[in-house]
């Protein structure tokens, strides 16, 4: 029997009680709709929007900036740029608006526009285990936060909600089983993120050794095939509601918000350059040289900004010709008012070129270091999200409790 189940066998063998979060916590404003009873007490902050914090911020500081974002915390001040909106103590705070997340501090802190939450007693409720129980319950909070735009939270709703109450000992034990937890976790990410960026290396340099480092023989895209691209749409010819999906150069690899009739499509398909399933489509505006491989099923593309090479398939695959692409072969013209890559460009792109077989062999090869690196279902990404989906099952395992009933 661990700790934790003999200290809950001894001191709370019959489930704990469950409070409303108002009776064991003060924030930092009164708020609209809450019955003045149930904030007793508020704790006021000074808050620094992200704006205004930019000015006194220090890479060197000390002084923890509190940021309403799920990511980029790791901001600081000093005491001296502070000012009067420093302040100190043990706090969890969520955003007032954006997207929900919840935060701990203890020590010294200035804050952007968070709510905050801190223990009325904490001889009764421990800062960290609310900490953990909020962020447990994350996905209950997001459904309180409302809005057209900015969602802000319902406060109504989050000091209605329950927590568990266990005795201080039990809750002291499960935030040292968590931060233990969590400390661990964060070794075998960062352990597993060098071994992806690794890996990565592994990938670029092999990548360029098979592409660039090689004796094949070098071609121009010229002697391989033609630049192909698909007769012009105008804007009267398309619509936004319903059609062939028609993919203009910003929403090329992404969602259409542009659509052709199936009438005009069927002409221009079979009067016109059209793309076979599996050509590689190159963006040659915008984000030039990015690549999309055409999956055959229907859809219109942008002339002379999405194109592709009408190539002999004898002298080159596809699967390898998409890897080659990747290498940036390209001389992009600029100078004008936009940088783009005309055709003259890519057909005087040069690559290597090896035996058809080889040619697979190396395509086969690139495709497992891809999907190792890269594929977010297999290899190391998905190593790094199952030990976050673990962390987050034994968290919300420790923090759920019997509820004592009121005869007991």
């Amino acid at each position: 029997m661990s700790r934790l189940e003999e200290l809950i066998e001894k001191l709370c063998p019959n489930g704990v009680e469950y409070k409303p979060l108002w009776s064991l916590s003060a924030w930092d404003k009164r708020f609209n709709g809450v019955d003045r009873t149930k904030q007793e007490k508020v704790i006021s902050y000074k808050y620094f929007l992200s704006a205004d914090f930019n000015k006194v911020e220090k890479r060197d500081g000390d002084i923890k900036y509190i940021s309403t974002g799920i990511s980029g915390d790791d901001r600081y001040t000093t005491e001296e740029l502070a000012g009067d909106y420093l302040a100190e103590g043990e706090v969890v705070c969520i955003p007032w608006g954006g997207t929900p997340n919840v935060k701990y501090h203890k020590g010294k802190f200035v804050t952007g526009d968070n709510r905050i939450a801190t223990s009325l007693n904490t001889n009764i409720l421990n800062n960290k285990f609310l900490y953990y129980w909020m962020q447990s319950n994350i996905k209950i909070i997001s459904t309180f936060y409302r809005g057209s735009g900015i969602k802000h939270p319902n406060m109504k709703n989050v000091l209605d909600m329950c927590i568990p109450v266990p005795p201080l000992e039990v809750q002291c034990e499960i935030v040292h089983i968590l931060d233990n937890f969590t400390l661990l976790s964060a070794e075998l990410s960062a352990e597993l993120s060098a071994e992806l960026k690794f890996r990565q290396k592994q990938y670029d340099y092999y990548f360029n050794k098979i592409l660039n480092d090689n004796e094949y023989p070098k071609m121009k895209l010229c002697d391989i095939g033609q630049v192909k691209m698909c007769k012009r749409i105008f804007k009267s010819q398309t619509n936004n509601i319903k059609g062939i999906p028609f993919y203009k150069i910003g929403t090329f690899g992404k969602q259409p918000d542009s659509f052709i009739d199936e009438e005009i499509f069927q002409e221009y398909k079979n009067k016109y350059s059209y793309p076979k399933k599996g050509d590689i489509l190159i963006s040659c505006s915008g984000t030039i040289g990015r690549t999309v491989v055409f999956d055959g099923e229907p859809a219109y593309f942008q002339d002379s900004n999405i194109v592709w090479i009408e190539h002999d398939s004898t002298k080159v695959i596809n699967e390898y010709l998409f890897y080659c692409y990747k290498t940036n072969p390209w001389s992009i013209s600029t100078g004008g008012t936009i940088d783009r890559l005309y055709n003259e460009n890519v057909l005087k792109a040069e690559i290597s070129v090896p035996p058809i077989e080889e040619q697979k062999k190396i395509v086969n090869k690139l495709n497992k270091l891809y999907k190792l690196c890269n594929d977010i279902s297999e290899g190391l990404p998905a190593e790094i999200k199952a030990r976050q989906k673990q962390y987050e099952y034994y968290r919300d395992k420790l923090l759920t409790f019997k509820e004592l009933k009121v005869n007991e």
